[in-house]
């Protein structure tokens, strides 16, 4: 069995950074429903803005509130206003038509893209 990208949430502006929460990303209910991802499923988030790159899990935010929300730890590496990716993963035997959603500057969903297992990018 290989891991394979499942799920993305592409170009989302974090919309707060909370050191006091307990840990996680929270992001908007409706933006997790579109890419197909799970309260608790553990996320890989990209920070465009920076370049780091973290582990953790997502939780469920208000619906169609836009919420991007580094919490815990991870606000020291994420910060509000920066652009990040969060990505899903699938054990699988071959690859899974990943899921990919794009969003505008306010987090509204934009629309879904279908990647193809071995298309190339561009």
């Amino acid at each position: 069995m290989r891991i394979f990208l499942n799920a993305k949430i592409h170009n989302a502006t974090v919309t707060d950074a909370n050191i006091h929460y307990v840990g996680s990303m929270t992001v908007d209910g409706d933006l997790l429903d579109k890419a197909g991802m799970l309260e608790h499923e553990k996320v890989l988030v990209v920070d465009n803005t920076n370049g780091a790159r973290l582990e953790t899990y997502l939780i469920r935010g208000r619906p169609g509130g836009g919420d991007i929300c580094a919490n815990g730890a991870a606000s020291r590496l994420i910060k509000k206003g920066h652009q990040v990716i969060l990505m899903t993963f699938a054990i699988a035997p071959r690859p899974p038509r990943a899921r990919v959603v794009l969003v505008d500057k306010k987090n509204r969903f934009v629309k879904i893209l279908r990647e193809k297992p071995g298309a190339a990018a561009g």
